[in-house]
């Protein structure tokens, strides 16, 4: 398959998500990087974005809660380019009732090539790195071959105009 690069501007468009038993982990580790993290545009699901807003006063642009639709709102995001960066605290242990919103995320994180952070150890390494302030040129996976051999194998099953 084809690839293409996508640029990524120096202010990334930044998804925070976290489970339940992980929020407290997350607003501690966004306190502690608040001044990276202010530079940035932010996005979270539905009760973290209320945490971050409230807690520690940061403008976040709110998606529905995860289990409401919010992390299929975030994936939608990333499939249109709209998100740079995903950091979501997840908990392994426990059981989700949108565990499978939850995989369609991260393999959308895959498809579209963006950094993901599932633990606080990876979240500070993608935090720290020398490319979160820079321009960047995302190697992305070309899908027009992908788009062109589904329209002309259904084409039959198309409205014609």
């Amino acid at each position: 398959m084809k690839s293409t690069n996508l640029p990524i501007e120096r202010k990334k468009r930044i998804a925070l998500i976290a489970h339940d038993s992980k929020k407290d982990d997350l607003l501690e580790w966004v306190q502690f990087n608040r001044a990276s993290l202010v530079e940035h545009e932010l996005y979270a699901t539905g009760t973290t974005g209320w945490l971050l807003e409230h807690e520690l006063g940061l403008d976040i642009n709110q998606m529905q809660s995860g289990p409401l639709g919010g992390d299929l709102q975030i994936g939608a995001k990333i499939s249109e380019g709209g998100i740079d960066i995903l950091i979501f605290f997840w908990d392994p242990l426990e059981a989700q009732p949108h565990d499978p919103d939850i995989k369609a995320l991260l393999r959308l994180s895959v498809v579209w090539n963006i950094p993901v952070a599932m633990n606080r150890c990876s979240a500070d390494f993608i935090i720290s790195s020398p490319l979160l302030e820079s321009e960047y040129e995302r190697l992305a996976p070309d899908y027009e071959e992908y788009r062109k051999r589904m329209e002309q194998r259904y084409d039959e099953f198309l409205p014609k105009q």
